[in-house]
């Protein structure tokens, strides 16, 4: 069953055919989204240039819980189906998901650090982000303690399905809680934009060129995953 379900089928290596494409888009799309970032996008009335920050912040924030919800949507499709694909796929967002939570937080304490006063503060939203990518970091170390690999497949899988939940408590923790976080909307409450319009137009292409990239990460690292896994089954022969 393992060695027919790592045999890429005709969608897939249509998908993994377009890696360069989706690269030089991703590539493209997040040239455009520095340049309004950096020159186009008006500094803040009250924060000024460190504003900025949100331009990779803000999408770094959106893509960890993307992975992650990938993550347990791969999960739950290899305890359904049992496709190594599927567990390649899992384990590719869950790296892609932690390289984007470590730098939402680091970004994070960049603007903290003139905005609040201080690099870190124990507030709801700082603490949920922080114990989500202590999780997918446990996550991938768990991956290493077996090398069977479908009982490792499976141990992980049921982490993901489990681990998603702190998806919407970091979201809603300002929500829930006080909290010092900014809360999530882009509307006043008469119904108008919250940010000058250039403003909010360069964190959408921000948005944009930041979900291109991970898909390109994605594409890459499940490749190298199915090629790994190919080999062991060599390997094992």
């Amino acid at each position: 069953m393992i060695e027919t379900a790592i045999r890429p089928t005709r969608d897939r290596s249509r998908a993994l055919r377009a890696r360069p494409w989706l690269g030089a888009a991703s590539l493209a799309a997040s040239a455009v989204a520095l340049g309004m970032a950096l020159v186009w996008a008006p500094p803040d009335a009250v924060q000024g240039d460190v504003q900025r920050v949100m331009y990779v912040h803000v999408p770094s924030a959106w893509l960890a819980y993307l992975a992650f919800v990938v993550v347990f949507l791969a999960s739950a499709a290899w305890l359904w189906t049992k496709a190594p694909w599927t567990d390649a796929l899992a384990v590719a967002s869950a790296e892609i998901g932690v390289l984007f939570t470590g730098l939402a937080l680091v970004l994070g304490s960049i603007w903290a650090k003139p905005t609040w006063g201080v690099w870190w503060t124990w507030e709801p939203r700082l603490i949920t982000t922080a114990a989500m990518f202590v999780m997918y970091v446990g996550y991938l170390l768990t991956r290493g303690l077996s090398t069977d690999f479908e009982r490792r497949a499976t141990r992980a899988a049921v982490l993901g399905i489990v681990f998603v939940v702190d998806v919407p408590i970091v979201h809603l923790s300002v929500l829930w809680m006080n909290s010092l976080h900014q809360l999530p909307t882009v509307l006043r409450a008469g119904g108008g934009p919250a940010m000058d319009d250039r403003m909010l137009l360069t964190l959408v292409v921000s948005v944009v060129a930041g979900t291109l990239v991970y898909a390109w990460l994605l594409l890459e690292r499940t490749a190298l995953e199915l090629a790994r896994q190919a080999r062991i089954l060599e390997a094992r022969r």
